[in-house]
């Protein structure tokens, strides 16, 4: 397994279970578009993520900056989880990549779905 792999292995898996909270619908409507929707992250940026529901995930970069991926259909169990893994051969995690839910108990991959645009935002709370 080649370095940028590994590295984004380890941080997807990381958004564990009690890490991620849905927000209180005063603390979403504070959220606003912070920019043009981009197709990819650096890998090695993501710092945290926080699953937000069954098709929300807010990544938490190095800097500062949160950018909202919303996925273009529900992922099962996402949201229940609030964890998941992806692989890539590069340092970046894209649009068109996939991701999957990682299930705790008993421990097994679960549902692969496709992930949308990143689109930066503030206001997010960690």
């Amino acid at each position: 397994m080649n370095r940028p792999l590994a590295a984004a292995l380890l941080i997807a898996a990381l958004a564990g279970p009690g890490l991620a909270r849905p927000l209180k619908p005063e603390q979403e409507a504070r959220i606003q578009p912070d920019g043009k929707p981009v197709s990819c992250l650096q890998a090695h940026s993501i710092q945290e993520t926080r699953v937000r529901d069954d098709r929300t995930i807010d990544f938490y970069m190095l800097g500062g900056k949160v950018y909202r991926n919303r996925l273009p259909q529900s992922c099962p169990d996402l949201g229940f989880e609030e964890r998941f893994g992806y692989e890539t051969s590069i340092d970046q995690l894209c649009s068109v990549d996939i991701i999957r839910v990682l299930h705790t108990s008993p421990p097994t991959p679960g549902a692969a779905c496709g992930l949308g645009s990143f689109q930066p935002i503030s206001g997010a709370p960690r």
